[in-house]
């Protein structure tokens, strides 16, 4: 993650952008992420809040969010909307983009985290719905699947890969939503973004909230999922395997976005523990 503050040639290409006549200022970095150096800017005649987003020189993510919001248009008011792309990180030597702000503001200490687990499901099953519009298809990078559910999973990678494709996130967590006086606002961080089966967003947000929560705040996202989607997710048993097999080898690295969000008891060991927790439960269950 880049730490530096933007530089006064992001501030210059943020004013122009919005069509202000002098360069932004930069309000604060934005929690939530590592892959992007996330900060809210403002800039003045018109008074403006925008969010520039820097990723590593030679990354594609810029130009990844950017075809994806533009798709989206706006997600009915849950999805930012572009502003202007930098692909290639011309301005100022990092590929970013820049894109509207959103109310609200990332949460993962909700008061009643069932609730707040209904509506991130409601908040998906809606995303999935949206119309499929030439993105990659996040299949194909294959499985990462280490740990003692990754011969399960192997033995049925090709089924799941079969399911019917929708509108993936691709990074669908409780750090990846704003939240405004106790409802979702948005969705954010789309960078990802990509054609795969709807078990992949809802196995990785259940074993976010499985860690953050527990199995029970788990289930309550996949019933409200389902429930607005309305049909079942094919093979949920899988795809959960799906996800802790892919996370065997890096869980404890989740541990810096967890915190960085307030959850300071989440150390790398106890982010272990509980993962080994949640894979023997969910083997168990085979």
């Amino acid at each position: 993650m880049i730490d530096s503050e933007p530089p006064a040639a992001a501030l210059a290409w943020a004013g122009e952008a919005a069509g202000a006549a002098a360069p932004a200022r930069t309000v604060r970095r934005l929690t939530g992420g590592a892959h992007a150096a996330t900060h809210l800017l403002r800039t003045r005649q018109p008074e403006r809040d925008l969010v520039l987003r820097r990723f590593p020189p030679g990354d594609r993510a810029a130009a990844s969010e950017a075809r994806v919001l533009a798709a989206l248009d706006g997600l009915d008011g849950r999805a930012p909307r572009l502003v202007d792309v930098d692909a290639d990180g011309h301005r100022f030597g990092r590929p970013a983009v820049l894109i509207t702000r959103l109310p609200g503001r990332a949460d993962i200490t909700p008061a009643r985290p069932d609730h707040a687990a209904a509506e991130l499901g409601r908040a998906l099953a809606r995303l999935h719905a949206v119309p499929l519009a030439g993105l990659r298809d996040g299949m194909t990078a294959g499985s990462a699947a280490t740990g003692p559910a990754a011969p399960v999973l192997a033995a049925h990678l090709r089924q799941l890969a079969s399911q019917p494709e929708v509108l993936t996130h691709f990074d669908y967590w409780s750090g990846n939503v704003l939240w405004q006086d106790g409802h979702l606002t948005g969705i954010v961080d789309w960078s990802g973004a990509a054609r795969a089966p709807r078990g992949f967003d809802v196995s990785w947000c259940r074993l976010d909230l499985a860690l953050l929560h527990g199995t029970a705040v788990a289930d309550a996202f996949l019933a409200a999922y389902q429930g607005a989607a309305g049909e079942e997710v094919p093979d949920m048993l899988l795809w959960d395997l799906f996800a802790i097999a892919n996370s065997h080898a890096s869980v404890e690295s989740w541990q810096a976005n967890y915190q960085d969000l307030g959850r300071a008891d989440l150390t790398g060991a106890t982010l272990r523990r509980r993962h080994t927790e949640r894979t023997a439960d969910l083997l168990a269950r085979r």
